[in-house]
């Protein structure tokens, strides 16, 4: 049943309605700049959440929630690219974007689950709104971090092959300097990505308001939130359903690990919810959901400027157009079903 229930919730079936929209080829469109103003909205939204309960939340937690947010951020990308590196069909710039992905989270995602447990009436912490605002930035960092190595390995490799042909090859003095200059600026936008602006900002502002203060926001923040997430779904099915076009050109090894890999991710955060940070089924079903998610949002952007040389076709299909809607029609059911099995069993 829980299944069939997260298939029949609002915010799903708007989904899937822009999914079919989109492969009806029916005319219907969003305005350009529409999906951008409802990110802003549903990432505001939660941070200011996030930071109202940060406000009133015991620090020790927080703390704890905070590092294993970013244990996840940084171990998830990790893991990802050696294991997209191990399969030999993927070359290391794609892998590192790819993966970048996957250490990160997925708002939607996110919020698709908790419309789900609301709908089952599960109640759940509010720290895992604190470690959605802390992976989104670590992962980044490690995809930039990955591309810039193999981008050094394929510089060193063309410096061995230019000096055998006689080619003048750059100092390697030069080549420290500008890795480094690129690396800071890489790191820069990073902590500067728009999307991780928006949430720590908001998280900020939210946990130093006055209650008086926030108590007037919270129509504009949980009235109208579901129908918000609505129209953002309703979107992403439609963009969804365009990408799973490029099918084709991933190929049956990436199509797996945009399955596999968040298997993987809500299995690790569903141990560290609820084994580690000791949280409820609800709170804990959250942390693997987040370790499960692939951010379509901050890191697709990130990634086609700092990494061009990716294929873009292949990070979007995999985590827009499979790891998506496999998790919000059938992972986010199984990571809950799973902490219900960790409870019964502990």
């Amino acid at each position: 049943m829980g299944s069939l229930t997260n298939l029949l919730l609002p915010a799903v079936l708007f989904f899937a309605l822009g999914f079919v929209a989109r492969v009806i080829k029916s005319d219907l469109r969003f305005p350009p700049d529409l999906a951008k103003v409802l990110s802003i909205y549903l990432l505001m939204a939660i941070g200011l959440h996030g930071g109202y309960e940060l406000a009133k939340a015991d620090i020790m937690t927080a703390v704890n929630s905070i590092v294993w947010a970013l244990v996840l951020g940084f171990t998830l990308p990790i893991i990802g690219y050696i294991a997209l590196v191990l399969t030999r069909k993927v070359n290391p710039m794609d892998a590192a974007a790819i993966s970048a992905h996957y250490g990160s989270v997925s708002a939607g995602t996110f919020l698709t689950a908790i419309a789900y447990l609301d709908s089952a009436g599960v109640s759940y912490e509010t720290y895992p709104l604190i470690m959605l605002a802390v992976m989104e930035s670590p992962a980044i960092i490690v995809g930039l971090l990955l591309a810039a190595k193999a981008r050094m390995s394929l510089a060193a490799r063309d410096d061995v092959v230019a000096a055998g042909d006689g080619t003048t090859a750059m100092s390697a003095d030069d080549g420290n300097e500008n890795d480094a200059h690129s690396m800071a600026a890489l790191l820069r936008d990073a902590f500067t990505n728009g999307s991780v602006v928006v949430l720590i900002g908001s998280m900020i502002i939210g946990a130093i308001s006055t209650p008086s203060g926030m108590e007037k926001l919270f129509p504009f923040i949980d009235d109208i939130f579901m129908g918000v997430l609505c129209l953002f779904l309703f979107d992403m099915g439609m963009v969804a359903a365009r990408r799973i076009g490029d099918f084709r050109k991933v190929g049956l090894v990436l199509a797996a690990f945009g399955v596999l890999m968040p298997l993987l991710g809500g299995v690790v955060g569903a141990y560290v919810g609820f084994a580690i940070l000791d949280f409820s089924v609800g709170g804990a079903t959250l942390v693997a959901v987040l370790g499960a998610s692939a951010s379509y949002i901050a890191v697709p952007p990130a990634m086609r400027l700092a990494v061009p040389e990716a294929n873009p076709s292949f990070y979007l299909t995999l985590s827009l157009g499979i790891t998506f809607p496999f998790n919000v029609l059938v992972g986010i059911p199984l990571y809950h079903s799973l902490v219900q099995s960790m409870a019964m069993s502990g």
